[in-house]
């Protein structure tokens, strides 16, 4: 596949109201309520729903939802939601829901050879006029009262004109593969009333016209800095043009900080993480780890004003091959807050690291670390040329064991 340019941003939208929500004790009471008092329309998207308190919570808030009249669609990713008994999806279907899985069959001889191209955007839109979105998906693992070892996880709800844009693609999405390829930005006209004050962007990473999007966002807004840089992400494994980037900030001068896992649920992921440190510490980027429970957040804020959350990690499974969606936000407010947050867990559950702390280099890690990189980096190319399929949205319209 020869090169081809990059789209274009697309625009950002003024007057918006964004609220952070910290963990499923903030999300899943604001996000259930706004389903309660949907008149017309819900839409979601996720990758993860679990059959467990938080998912049957769901499965009830959608039933009252559909048996009002609402118009109920709700997508899941075949691979993040393995299996659900025949009841939790019947009783959805018989009221009215409609169902959809994200290529939910297995492959060749019933293996999962097409596992690295997953729906991982996590998306709620209640009558095209409130919509949510970020890393937390509808499991009781997000609900850190009940387990202090659940994930730390952030989203928003937003109000205002960019939920055109957010509700635009997500029906699209329901209309062909689940990429939403078709989608354009809808026209000016169809904007929704003025909400807040912060200005926001939605973008999409798919395998098409929008690979790098998500990433090109992060990149000029880290090229532009110019006092403080903290991205907080669960798998930090982003390309040689993304740690450039970052190095070149923190050595004109900007104060670089960045938050990740001490552990993970990916063997691969906190090892593949720590072969980049040296080469950040060196260029007096600061590194924190946070080790109180798994961290599982994709956000950033940079200069006090510009902010990001959403699916998207930093590493090649979601800048090359997932389907993700950000937001990003220019409000000082909301900027503060984030960053006040982080700042707390900061404080409170995490520790730096310094080269002191790596050990000498062996001649073995030498010539052991490039090579994991590129072969890591190279991984999402390799991937691509796996048998497989391409990833189709799946109507449910019969509950069978294992969709």
């Amino acid at each position: 596949m020869g090169w081809r340019r990059p789209r274009p941003p697309g625009p950002w939208r003024p007057g918006n109201r964004v609220s952070l929500l910290e963990n499923g004790e903030e999300f899943f009471p604001r996000a259930f309520a706004a389903i309660a008092a949907a008149q017309r329309e819900v839409i979601i998207e996720t990758f993860i729903l679990f059959e467990d308190a938080v998912g049957r919570d769901l499965q009830r808030t959608l039933i009252r939802a559909a048996n009002r009249g609402v118009r109920v669609d709700l997508t899941y990713d075949g691979y993040g939601s393995p299996a659900f008994s025949p009841e939790f999806l019947s009783e959805l279907i018989a009221a009215g829901v409609r169902v959809h899985a994200f290529d939910p069959h297995p492959g060749l001889l019933g293996v999962r050879v097409n596992v690295f191209r997953r729906l991982h955007r996590k998306l709620l839109i209640v009558d095209g006029e409130r919509a949510f979105i970020g890393g937390i998906n509808y499991s009781i693992d997000h609900l850190v009262e009940t387990d202090p070892t659940h994930k730390q996880d952030y989203a928003v709800e937003v109000e205002g004109p960019v939920v055109a844009d957010i509700h635009s693609f997500a029906r699209s999405a329901l209309g062909g593969d689940g990429t939403g390829e078709r989608w354009t930005h809808p026209p000016a006209s169809v904007e929704r009333a003025h909400a807040g004050d912060a200005q926001v962007l939605f973008e999409l990473r798919d395998n098409r016209r929008r690979r790098t999007s998500i990433e090109r966002e992060y990149r000029r807004a880290i090229r532009e800095a110019k006092h403080e840089i903290t991205i907080a992400n669960a798998y930090f494994f982003p390309g040689w043009g993304f740690l450039r980037e970052l190095r070149r900030a923190a050595r004109r001068g900007v104060k670089v900080t960045l938050l990740v896992a001490a552990e993970s649920d990916s063997p691969i992921a906190h090892p593949a993480t720590r072969t980049l440190y040296r080469h950040l510490l060196r260029a007096r980027v600061d590194i924190v780890e946070y080790c109180e429970r798994q961290f599982h957040g994709k956000v950033a804020v940079i200069d006090g004003r510009w902010s990001t959350i959403g699916s998207s990690n930093l590493d090649p499974l979601s800048l090359a091959l997932n389907l993700e969606a950000n937001i990003f936000v220019r409000d000082a407010g909301f900027a503060s807050q984030l960053t006040a947050r982080l700042a707390a867990l900061r404080q409170r559950e995490c520790h730096a690291i310094d080269v002191a702390q790596l050990g000498e280099r062996t001649w073995w890690s030498r010539i052991t670390r490039p090579l994991l990189f590129h072969v890591l980096r190279r991984f999402p190319r390799w991937a691509g040329l796996l048998p497989g399929h391409t990833p189709q949205l799946v109507r449910v319209t019969a509950p069978a064991d294992g969709t």
